[in-house]
C-alpha cells in the first residue's frame, strides 16, 4: 500500500514537470493572453489518480514555474494566490476520477466522456478563480481601454481560461476516444 502511493505521487511529479515543460511553450497573445497546455497533462493525471494526488501535482506545478524562473511575482499574496492555490486547484479535476473509472470498466463510455468534460471544467475554472481575483487585486492597474480591474480581469483571465478549457477537453475526448483505458490506472492485484 505505502509503495503504491509512492508511486501514485512520483507519477504526480512527473506529471508536473511534463505540465512545466508544455507551459514553457509560448501559446500567447500579449502578456494577458495564453493557453495553459500545461493543464492537459495536470487534469489527465487529476481524473486518472483523483483529487487528492492532483492537487499535489498541481501544487508541484505553480512551485515549478518559481524555480524555472517564469513566475511573476510581485508580492508575497500574490505569490500564494498565483503560484499556490490557482495551480493547486487544477487537481480538482480528479473530482469525478472514480465515477469516470467506474464508467470505463462498465463500458458506458458516453457517461465517462461527459463527466471527463465536467471535470476538466471544475479543474480549470477552479484554477481561474484564484487567477481572477489576482488580476483584480494585483493587475488591476494594467486595465487597457479605461476598463475596471474586475471587467478587464475577467475578460482576460476569462478569455485564457476558455480557451484552455476547450484545448484540454478537445486533447483529452481526442484520447479518450483513442484509448479510454489509459485513464485507468493498472491494479495490483
Amino acid at each position: 500500500m505505502q509503495n503504491e502511493k509512492l508511486r501514485i505521487y512520483i507519477e504526480g511529479t512527473l506529471f508536473a514537470a511534463i505540465a512545466m515543460i508544455l507551459s514553457l511553450i509560448p501559446i500567447g497573445i500579449g502578456s494577458s493572453f495564453s493557453v495553459s497546455l500545461g493543464t492537459i497533462p495536470l487534469t489527465f493525471f487529476a481524473i486518472r489518480r483523483g483529487m487528492l494526488p492532483g492537487l499535489f501535482a498541481g501544487f508541484l506545478w505553480g512551485i515549478l514555474h518559481v524555480v524555472a524562473g517564469t513566475a511573476y511575482i510581485l508580492n508575497i499574496y500574490q505569490f500564494i494566490i498565483e503560484y499556490g492555490f490557482a495551480f493547486t486547484c487544477v487537481g480538482f479535476a480528479g473530482y469525478f476520477s472514480q465515477t469516470i473509472i467506474k464508467n470505463i470498466k462498465e463500458n458506458s463510455l458516453s457517461s465517462a466522456k461527459k463527466y471527463l468534460i465536467i471535470t476538466t471544467f471544475i479543474g480549470s475554472a477552479a484554477r481561474w478563480f484564484w487567477h481572477f481575483l489576482a488580476g483584480v487585486f494585483f493587475f488591476g492597474d494594467y486595465a487597457v481601454w479605461g476598463l475596471d480591474p474586475i471587467t478587464f480581469s475577467l475578460l482576460f483571465n476569462g478569455a485564457s481560461m476558455l480557451a484552455t478549457i476547450a484545448v484540454t477537453i478537445i486533447v483529452l475526448v481526442l484520447l479518450f476516444d483513442r484509448a479510454s483505458s489509459m485513464f485507468v490506472p493498472k491494479s495490483k492485484n
